[in-house]
């Protein structure tokens, strides 16, 4: 069983445009983590990648619909369709 620091509202979250990803302060004086790819996977853990701290994330998954990329990629992957380079 995993141990969280904290859940915390996506919305309390800063984000990122460039790098599409979100940070929350750790109390080690980094920034806790996650993708908007992660979230759009399912993924509600962040990580702070100075120490061992996780938080989950609070969010609505149906605000993280797949991408059209992403769903493509998916049904490639199902149906074993290599894709077109």
């Amino acid at each position: 069983m995993t141990s969280f620091y904290d859940e915390i509202e996506i919305e309390d979250m800063e984000f990122d445009e460039d790098e599409q990803t979100y940070y929350y302060p750790c109390p080690c004086g980094d920034r806790f983590q996650i993708t908007r790819a992660d979230l759009t996977d399912g993924e509600d853990v962040a990580m702070c990648p100075s120490c061992s701290l996780l938080i989950r994330v609070i969010y609505d998954p149906d605000d993280f619909p797949p991408d059209e990329d992403d769903e493509e990629e998916i049904m490639l992957h199902e149906t074993g369709i290599a894709p077109k380079s």
